[in-house]
């Protein structure tokens, strides 16, 4: 087997007999080739809270080369609900030296590496970085910080991932530049399947928010749930006029509120489907945004690493590229926002 580090791309690794032992099961669902390039895969996951703690635990049990964790905070008594790395006497230490040990223990065969430090993330470091892995996550961020590390991830030609939860609301955002996929032919004859080859071209953060809902009917608007996607884009917008703050309090309600109704606007969405925010939505945001709900962060997390190993089986079509979750309901919708 070459000895080489996993996410090069000069000579890939190839799947030893133990290794195929493990994921037999895997790779009798979606075949060898794709097994091999998730094994040669490296990915960032940036940001060690909830959502990040189930995505690293389903991409890690299913065989990735190598995971690298960036998170430069302490693990506080917040994170032990939706954490399940952490334990009470993990309070007060680092996020990734608690967890480090229990990620490497799902499984053995995937090289783990932590970093704290906050540098890592800011200018030529961060381009460093990128230089020896196959895709980014962020969790958990603000938005000027997602815009950012995507701009980074662009110019070096690294695929995107972006997920995080608010209270009962959660998101999946996805920039694949150019992403090539096997998928099946449904346009043939149902006893005559084949696979074919499709491509997705998307879009970075900075121009999906630039999305115009102009000419969708009624129908197409109430089917997207669009009041819950307006959420997510009003609690980025307060972060940015906060100093990064999320709310959290009652009182926030009437900020979010005006700021959602100026996004709504902005955006053409049809009136008759929404008119505007409705208030009890932003009540709740106001309370519940800054917090972590355990259901919430499983079920985020588990579809962005459902989708992120998607991504790298290359099979199937992965999100494109605005996921938004609506835990009132138990439900998700996808926007297709400034994609070609």
């Amino acid at each position: 087997m070459a000895t080489h580090e996993p996410g090069t791309k000069s000579v890939p690794l190839s799947i030893t007999e133990d290794e195929a032992a493990v994921y037999d099961r895997q790779i009798r669902l979606w075949g060898l080739e794709a097994q091999q390039r998730m094994r040669n895969a490296t990915i960032v996951v940036v940001r060690l809270k909830g959502v990040a703690t189930e995505a690293i635990k389903n991409i890690v049990l299913a065989g990735i080369g190598k995971l690298i964790v960036v998170d430069p905070d302490n693990v506080a008594e917040e994170d032990l609900g939706a954490g399940f790395f952490y334990r009470d006497e993990d309070v007060g230490h680092k996020r990734v030296d608690a967890a480090k040990a229990r990620i490497e223990s799902l499984n053995p065969l995937v090289a783990v590496e932590t970093v704290s430090d906050p540098s890592v993330l800011e200018g030529a470091a961060f381009d460093k970085l990128l230089e020896g892995v196959d895709m980014v996550c962020v969790t958990d961020s603000d938005r000027d910080t997602l815009i950012r590390l995507n701009d980074a991830c662009r110019r070096l030609h690294k695929p995107l991932y972006a997920g995080g939860t608010y209270g009962l609301l959660g998101y999946i955002f996805c920039d694949l530049l150019q992403h090539d996929y096997i998928a099946p032919d449904r346009s043939g004859q149902k006893d005559a399947a084949k696979n074919v080859k499709a491509t997705a071209t998307y879009v970075p953060l900075k121009t999906a928010l630039q999305h115009r809902w102009t000419g969708m009917t009624r129908r197409q608007t109430k089917e997207l749930n669009p009041a819950i996607i307006f959420s997510v884009l009003a609690t980025w917008e307060y972060q940015a006029v906060h100093q990064g703050a999320l709310p959290d309090d009652p009182a926030a309600a009437a900020a979010l509120e005006a700021i959602a109704n100026k996004l709504i606007s902005d955006a053409d969405v049809n009136k008759q489907t929404l008119p505007s925010i409705p208030k009890e939505l932003m009540d709740t945001m106001a309370t519940t945004a800054a917090h972590e709900i355990s259901p919430v962060c499983a079920v985020v997390g588990g579809l962005l690493a459902q989708d992120i190993l998607k991504a790298l089986a290359a099979r199937e079509p992965p999100i494109a590229n605005f996921f938004t979750f609506d835990g009132n309901l138990g439900g998700g919708t996808v926007v297709r926002m400034s994609m070609p």
